[in-house]
């Protein structure tokens, strides 16, 4: 529930819905007088006759709310809710700075959308462009994305910058 200046600001946690069910879920956790968060991305959507502009949830299947874990009862029977996110049956606190960055990007009006999570060092496949097929390991070099492709027995490596939008993880 909404909390005053003065107490301590409840974590937050991810709590994932049944398909297409984000914008309801959130709708009721706010009516239940929750702190709820759904970010949401703007989308063009040809349909056979028109273009159609829609907000979808940039995490598919995820609404965010702030709560007390020990007092989880009123989250976990609202329709729509399938689990609370976390490890084991544990439920797991999403790292505040996380969701500000969420925040701060899709209130900022700059172009938003959902993609593939990478980390530097994950072995990649390229699935489009010139490169397409092509497998290899992922580097950040300042603020390039470059793929690392080795050759093991003379123990060399080249690297190309890439664009993410050509990677999926292999």
């Amino acid at each position: 529930m909404h909390n005053d200046d003065q107490s301590p600001r409840l974590p937050w946690y991810g709590v994932r819905t049944r398909a297409n069910c984000e914008k309801t879920v959130a709708l009721s956790l706010r009516a239940k007088g929750f702190d709820q968060f759904l970010p949401v991305y703007h989308r063009h959507c040809r349909w056979s006759d028109r273009v159609v502009e829609a907000d979808r949830p940039l995490f598919p299947g995820y609404v965010f709310c702030r709560f007390d874990m020990k007092k989880r009862l009123p989250i976990l029977t609202t329709p729509g809710i399938v689990s609370i996110i976390g490890f084991g049956n544990e439920p797991t606190p999403i790292d505040e700075a996380e969701i500000e960055a969420v925040r701060l990007l899709s209130e900022s009006g700059f172009v938003t959308e959902p993609c593939l999570y990478l980390r530097e060092g994950q072995r990649i496949r390229i699935n489009s462009g010139p490169l397409k097929g092509l497998e290899g390991i992922l580097l950040k070099k300042k603020s390039d994305w470059r793929m690392l492709v080795s050759i093991t027995l003379l123990q060399r490596s080249v690297s190309a910058q890439i664009d993410s939008a050509w990677v999926t993880s292999a």
